[in-house]
């Protein structure tokens, strides 16, 4: 099954027909990618998510393929072809063989429903640790280990463990504990710095709301009131539970970073429109 969800994508700058998609331009070798929400048709923190491209190719060692300004022409060219207004963009630097391709293309989005958000997710404990979780790299032995537990065990998401214990972060989010009105999440350094976890934390901050980095140990999560994942599709996510263990989904705290989040990415899609990068 091809990742490609839309008519058309990118291919080191040339708008191609799908049909001519093959996913081993994202799997074969070595991948740096990201993946950016689009909304009404524009991407959300587009400088973000081009920062942290820019680290993760410099992490690798690699050289970046596209520029900003490119990369900027190249998305508002694809959306042109797209139809769908609300989906996710993937971009991707695919290192293979001496063979170096940039490709852009939309990707079919799972979004949380209005009843998810309501009722909160199921979550799992996973023990694993990405190998450099700084940068984010396709890895594809993990990524299928996840996927698959998840299907086994009808689980939304993985919350990772360490080898001392400790919850990182999920399988394709970051993960936030709540107790007392106070947030507690893995520290920066110890897992991949998402880009809407960068954000909540800005606007904690901003609005007067405690977040401790620490990390919470596997064995301890019933001492927390609620659980919840921040990420590029979920946005602000509650969990209803992990493993056996049910928490609290109802909290104005989650549904206050989530609509104060809104509102900040609807700010970075009028700088992107603006041509800001």
């Amino acid at each position: 099954m091809y990742e490609c969800f839309s008519r058309r994508f990118i291919l080191n700058g040339e708008l191609l027909d799908a049909d001519s998609f093959d996913n081993s331009l994202v799997y074969e070798g070595d991948s740096i990618y990201e993946v950016i929400r689009m909304t009404k048709g524009n991407p959300v923190f587009f400088s973000d998510h081009m920062e942290r491209l820019e680290s993760s190719v410099r992490m690798q060692k690699k050289k970046m393929l596209v520029d900003r300004e490119t990369l900027r022409r190249d998305i508002i060219n694809l959306t042109k072809s797209n139809k769908k207004k609300e989906i996710n963009l993937k971009i991707v630097f695919n290192y293979n063989k001496g063979r170096n391709n940039y490709i852009a293309y939309f990707i079919q989005p799972s979004y949380p429903s209005d009843e998810q958000y309501r009722n909160g997710v199921k979550g799992i404990l996973f023990y694993a640790e990405r190998k450099d979780p700084a940068s984010k790299v396709v890895d594809h032995k993990l990524r299928s280990a996840i996927f698959n537990k998840l299907i086994l065990d009808g689980g939304y998401e993985a919350l990772l463990v360490n080898g001392n214990g400790q919850i990182t972060e999920g399988s394709r989010s970051n993960i936030f504990f709540l107790e007392k009105d106070t947030l507690f999440t893995a520290p920066d350094g110890s897992i991949l710095n998402g880009i809407t976890r960068k954000h909540i934390l800005e606007l904690c901050r901003e609005n007067g709301i405690t977040v401790k980095p620490e990390f919470v140990m596997a064995d301890a999560i019933s001492d927390y009131e609620s659980v919840l994942m921040t990420g590029t599709s979920p946005i602000v996510l509650p969990f209803c539970c992990v493993d056996n263990k049910r928490f609290k989904v109802s909290n104005p705290l989650i549904s206050e970073l989530r609509r104060l989040y809104i509102a900040k990415a609807e700010e970075s899609i009028i700088r992107f429109r603006s041509g800001s990068l």
